[in-house]
C-alpha cells in the first residue's frame, strides 16, 4: 500500500498503526541504536511504483523505518512524499548488487555506493528483526 504523506493525514496514520503497529518510543529506539535508515540512492524500481519517482533525470532517494511488524519506505518526489507500507509477512529481501525489497508485487532495489554501505548495520538489524518475526510464526513439517 503506497500512501501520500505530504501532508498530515489521521487516517494515514491509522492505517499505518493498524498494518504495522504504532512506531517505536524514543526510549525504545534508543535501545535499538535507531530505527530509521540513511537515504539511500534508488537504482530500479517495479513499474507499477514507477510513478512516484522523479521522472527527470533526477536521483531518486528513499529511507526505511522500522516498525514492530514491518517497514515503512519514505519515498521522495519533488515536493512529495510517499510512504511505501510493507508488513513483515509480505516482505521479502534479496541481497544482490546492492539490496532489493520486494512486496505487494512491487519492488525497490538500492544502489550498492557510500550511502548504501554506511546502513549496512541498520540493513543488519533489519534482518534480524524479519527473521524473529518468521521465528514467531514457523510451522513445522
Amino acid at each position: 500500500m503506497i500512501l501520500d504523506t505530504t501532508h498530515n493525514n489521521k487516517e494515514h496514520k491509522n492505517i499505518i498503526t493498524d498494518l504495522i503497529g504504532r512506531p517505536y518510543t524514543f526510549m525504545e529506539s534508543i535501545k535499538m541504536r535507531g530505527v530509521g535508515s540513511k537515504r539511500m540512492i534508488i537504482e530500479n524500481v517495479s513499474p507499477n511504483l514507477q510513478q512516484h519517482l522523479n521522472t527527470i533525470a533526477d536521483i531518486n532517494y528513499a529511507n526505511i523505518e522500522m516498525r514492530p511488524s514491518g517497514i515503512l519506505i519514505y519515498i521522495n518526489k519533488g515536493l512529495k512524499n510517499y510512504t511505501w507500507v510493507i508488513p513483515f509477512y509480505q516482505l521479502v529481501i534479496y541481497k544482490t548488487n546492492g539490496i532489493s525489497i520486494h512486496a505487494q508485487g512491487k519492488f525497490v532495489h538500492f544502489k550498492n555506493n557510500t550511502m548504501f554501505k554506511e546502513n549496512k548495520v541498520y540493513m543488519d538489524k533489519l534482518f534480524d528483526a524479519k527473521v524473529k518475526f518468521d521465528e514467531r510464526y514457523s510451522f513445522q513439517y
